[in-house]
């Protein structure tokens, strides 16, 4: 079985029951950094008896087959640094090999940046998507932040320290100043902070370069926001999703799923159009 464990985002004593059993009685541990795992364990009074795997971006492909192979007879547990495997951690391409080998994937639930940030924002949270790291380069910001212009629900992103005043810039120049959004660093350590407020406020308190792992967090378009979306429009999200790699049946998808729109009827009109 391959077992997924969440481990601490900050606070050791989050640590649940279920991981510390685990911990000390899996034979095969995988961890994104083993000396990470060794300063858990030895924080939680953990004694390890197990064999350790790395496995991070750079190597996760290479270990799988490793690692399945274990599965089919052993448990083999899976933690990252902090929080969830497979979530902007390692173990998605481990978990899908697993699947497709007909290995049992079980998780040990616990500590979330994203539903903890999301949870203290004070925004929306019955609907929300988590988009993960942002891109390193402003450009490449502002086209991310376009395709989710129109995005109902909250949005959940994760950012560096020194990368935060420029995406909140870029996240300025694209959804307006207005735009409620939070940044919180530190979750659940000594320093824990949440800073709440307009995009254009929360610019200003980045000015100051802050410290720890952040996430942030913004509204999604409300209904007053929302511009008039003409044919013409929606015809241009189309070609330009096309020219981003999609097909034209992905792209039409993804532009009427986005604008609230017939996938049948907006597909019609792409065909219409290329015939006039």
């Amino acid at each position: 079985m391959l077992i997924l464990a969440a481990t601490p985002i900050g606070n050791l004593s989050d640590s649940s029951a279920r991981l510390i059993e685990h911990l000390g009685s899996c034979r095969f541990i995988a961890a994104e950094d083993t000396r990470t795992l060794l300063k858990l364990a030895n924080g939680l009074g953990v004694k390890l008896n197990a064999k350790l795997f790395s496995l991070h971006e750079h190597n996760e492909a290479d270990r799988v087959q490793q690692l399945l192979e274990i599965a089919q007879t052993e448990d083999v547990l899976v933690v990252s640094d902090a929080g969830m495997p497979t979530v902007s951690d390692p173990g998605f391409v481990l978990v899908r090999a697993a699947i497709e080998a007909g290995i049992a994937v079980t998780v040990i639930p616990g500590p979330s940046a994203v539903l903890a940030a999301l949870a203290v924002s004070g925004l929306p949270t019955d609907r929300f998507s988590f988009e993960g790291f942002l891109p390193r380069k402003s450009g490449e910001r502002k086209k991310f932040f376009t395709e989710l212009l129109n995005e109902p629900r909250t949005m959940v992103f994760f950012e560096s320290p020194h990368r935060i005043k420029d995406s909140i810039s870029d996240a300025v120049s694209v959804f307006g100043p207005d735009r409620r959004a939070t940044v919180s660093r530190e979750l659940t350590k000594k320093f824990e902070e949440t800073v709440r407020g307009h995009l254009a406020e929360l610019l200003t308190w980045a000015e100051v370069e802050p410290r720890g792992e952040l996430v942030l967090v913004i509204a999604g378009i409300s209904q007053d926001e929302k511009p008039e979306v003409t044919s013409a429009d929606l015809l241009e999200a189309v070609e330009f999703a096309r020219n981003s790699g999609l097909s034209l049946k992905q792209s039409v998808a993804k532009v009427a799923l986005a604008n609230g729109v017939s996938k049948s009827d907006l597909y019609q009109q792409v065909l219409d159009s290329r015939e006039s």
